[in-house]
């Protein structure tokens, strides 16, 4: 059969690993000539650890600000109060220092200077609607007006792509946003500064790579491109993260899994992904589970779901986590097992009485309704939970 698609490239320029970050920021603002630089990170990593006071330090003057107030799953009120500090500080570049939510976080925050939107409301019209048969819809966004580039401190892989997940609380829903240039122009991956990151977010946030890795493999769109990356990834995260759990200090292995998430990143808004990633969201709003831990105990549930669907997919996912005997969700069950990481909705703190709201959340989501094996409605959900139960 002869292959069909399309790849869609973004604005990202340039990717720098293994320099230290400090100098790779100084570098990439002197080419990019800004000369107004914002600082946006969370309180952890900017008040207890070292890394943006000595970005700050070594941008001096340049350095026109800092909102470290990031959440996890992104609230829209911290992207509003976000947006009004960046409206403050008027930088003509962004630097993020973070993981997935900080980086989210000014993804969303370019769409309200982009837009001039100034209340949480004023979101509404903008985030990403998805019709049944699993075609996107998006209202148009002007060109950010100051762009971001990113120093990760996780694994999420969110500074590879231009979706960003932000929670509406009233409506107890994370949205998903995207515009053309919200990506980073610049990722800066920088093994030192991820040492501060705790062990179990860093393991977490890599299988969340193995998640993007896996479903991209399994995609009932998946593509040539997208298929070497991620088989490629699957082989440098199934060694690496076991080094890192080992030992916290191996900056080579830490780098490793870093590469391979770049590598995995790249299906990210261009091939479709499944119900691990859909279901994570729901939980994420609904259940306050972290990014990395919804992969952790949803993914072996999916893959078991889905088997009827794409069985050749998965052997190609076990082979390159070198369990080719063994079917996809074990050999990925193993490996986070192996990683000391949760296996079940119990474990992450999911009650009972939250999976009827769960299902009902997660049957609308953007990925759930293009999941290689169709999900009917929130009954075909909850098979799904209770296998991760």
């Amino acid at each position: 059969m002869q292959y069909q698609g399309a790849y869609d490239f973004l604005p990202q320029e340039r990717v720098v690993f293994g320099v230290p970050a400090a100098q790779a920021v100084v570098e990439e603002a002197d080419r990019l000539q800004a000369g107004r630089l914002l600082l946006v990170s969370t309180r952890s990593v900017s008040r207890g650890t070292d890394v943006v006071a000595g970005i700050r330090d070594a941008l001096g003057d340049r350095c026109v600000g800092l909102f470290d107030e990031s959440r996890e799953h992104t609230p829209r009120a911290t992207v509003i109060a976000a947006a009004e500090a960046a409206r403050a500080a008027a930088p003509d570049l962004i630097v993020t220092v973070g993981g997935g939510s900080a980086i989210d976080l000014v993804k969303v925050l370019q769409i309200c200077l982009a837009e001039d939107l100034r209340d949480e409301a004023a979101l509404d019209p903008y985030y990403l609607r998805v019709d049944a048969d699993g075609r996107r819809t998006a209202k148009p966004v002007e060109p950010s007006p100051a762009r971001q580039i990113i120093v990760p401190t996780t694994l999420s892989g969110a500074e590879f792509s231009n979706l960003g997940g932000c929670t509406d609380e009233r409506r107890g829903v994370k949205d998903l946003f995207t515009a053309h240039d919200i990506i980073g122009r610049s990722v800066i991956l920088d093994p030192a500064v991820t040492v501060h990151t705790p062990a179990p977010l860093w393991l977490s946030t890599g299988v969340r790579a193995v998640d993007h890795a896996v479903e991209g493999i399994c995609s009932r769109d998946a593509h040539p491109f997208t298929d070497g990356l991620n088989v490629r990834a699957l082989k440098l995260l199934g060694e690496g993260l076991p080094r890192c759990r080992d030992d916290g200090a191996d900056l080579e292995a830490r780098l490793q899994c870093q590469l391979a998430v770049w590598m995995a990143s790249m299906g990210i808004g261009r091939v479709q992904y499944g119900a691990s990633h859909g279901i994570g969201h729901a939980l994420g709003a609904v259940a306050a589970v972290p990014h990395g831990h919804t992969s952790c105990v949803m993914l072996p549930a999916v893959l078991r779901w889905n088997e009827p669907a794409n069985a050749g997919q998965q052997a190609e996912v076990a082979a390159a986590l070198g369990r080719p005997d063994a079917p996809a969700g074990e050999a990925v069950a193993a490996l986070i097992a192996g990683l000391g990481m949760p296996r079940s909705l119990r474990e992450v703190g999911v009650e009972a009485g939250q999976l009827e709201r769960i299902a009902e959340v997660a049957a609308d989501n953007f990925w759930v309704k293009t999941n290689p094996r169709p999900v009917a409605g929130p009954g075909d959900v909850r098979e799904i939970l209770e296998l991760a139960w």
